[in-house]
């Protein structure tokens, strides 16, 4: 008699397997070939591959509501009119609006086409550019007080790290006067239209771009950072897409870098990029072995160099004692560059320095100025 070990797993003694009979394969293979068969005559008929992908349904509105509503991105220097599509997920249902702008239809002499000719199209979305004739976004996007013929102590002051907190942004914006330069990160929510709003009220922008600190990974400036191993062409396509973020800039400055800013090799193809777009670029100051300058240099492209930062400190009492020491550079030298983040101690501390400091003799200008010729008069 056969013991239950040699019968197979899961079979009793009197349980033998069996294969299935040739007439089931069959008629599973039959069905396989009719489902096979409805699901490509589904796509013959619907003509529609992309099942399952977003696509989009455009909302039509009257010309005039449409330049209504692109003011403010006209301001942040995206010419032309919008035309607002809904997106929908064709998986989760979600819907979004989305603006589509278009840079050519701009009236020909406004100052919404003069932004168009120094704006051109790429795969990342719209970038600066010097236009044929030679205008720079350095010319266009400068506030109207950058060329002012002043013979006394010139200071610009820089504040950074905005577009990401919306309170900090809007304290900057507020409570700065005019005159202050204001630097937007590129990882914000709504940068295009918190730029229109600083830039409707008169503040000049750069775009911080950032780079590759020297404690990286420990220290991480973010996504697309331009990297000091990476190849030049990458590191210009991650420019690009920092470029693309939104308009209406003079020039770029960088966030951290220390290791980026120290190799010539890395530095060389970015600041020769940026010269090309008619962009001018500011070095923050906080890196000792930076090679900006000489590599500005090399590749033309206008550049500035901060002298110190505001709220290395962030006390009270240390902005103040960095804002006297930035008044003597400048009554000495004849100008003088800080930068500063959006602390609240910081802001409160400029605002205070800058209604006192015309009254000393002192003018506060945008960046611009530093390097732009002034007016004929």
């Amino acid at each position: 008699m056969a013991d239950d070990l040699d019968n197979p797993l899961g079979l009793g003694p009197q349980m033998q397997p069996s294969h299935m009979p040739l007439r089931v394969l069959g008629i599973a293979a039959g069905v396989l070939t009719v489902i096979v068969a409805f699901a490509v005559a589904w796509v013959a008929v619907i003509k529609d591959p992309l099942g399952g992908e977003p696509f989009a349904v455009a909302a039509i509105g009257k010309p005039t509501d449409i330049a209504a509503a692109d003011k403010p991105r006209q301001l942040a220097g995206v010419p032309g009119p919008a035309r607002t599509i809904t997106v929908i997920d064709g998986k989760s249902g979600e819907r979004k609006d989305v603006v589509v702008r278009d840079v050519d239809d701009a009236p020909v002499g406004s100052t919404v086409n003069l932004e168009a000719k120094v704006t051109e199209r790429s795969r990342h979305g719209l970038l600066p550019r010097t236009s044929v004739d030679g205008t720079r976004p350095l010319d266009v996007f400068a506030t109207v007080n950058a060329r002012d013929d002043f013979k006394g102590p010139r200071v610009a002051i820089v504040v950074g790290g905005l577009g990401i907190s919306a309170s900090a942004t809007a304290d900057a914006i507020d409570r700065l006067a005019p005159t202050v330069t204001l630097a937007f990160a590129p990882y914000g929510a709504d940068l295009p239209l918190a730029v229109a709003r600083a830039r409707g009220i008169g503040h000049e922008i750069l775009l911080q771009v950032p780079m590759e600190p020297l404690d990286y990974p420990s220290n991480d400036p973010g996504p697309r950072a331009l990297m000091a191993a990476l190849l030049p062409e990458q590191n210009v396509d991650r420019l690009a897409w920092f470029m693309s973020r939104f308009q209406g800039y003079v020039g770029v400055t960088n966030y951290m870098g220390a290791r980026f800013a120290a190799s010539e090799a890395a530095l060389l193809p970015v600041l020769q990029d940026v010269g090309k777009r008619g962009l001018l670029y500011l070095d923050d100051g906080s890196a000792q072995q930076s090679l900006a300058s000489a590599v500005a240099a090399k590749t033309k492209t206008p550049f500035l160099k901060a002298d110190l930062v505001l709220d290395r400190e962030p006390g009270w009492a240390d902005v103040d004692a960095q804002l006297a020491r930035l008044e003597s550079i400048a009554r000495e030298r004849g100008t003088a560059i800080a930068t500063a983040s959006a602390l609240p101690v910081s802001l409160e501390r400029i605002a205070r320095w800058i209604s006192e400091a015309e009254a000393r003799g002192i003018r506060v200008v945008p960046l611009s100025a530093l390097v732009l010729k002034p007016k004929q008069t």
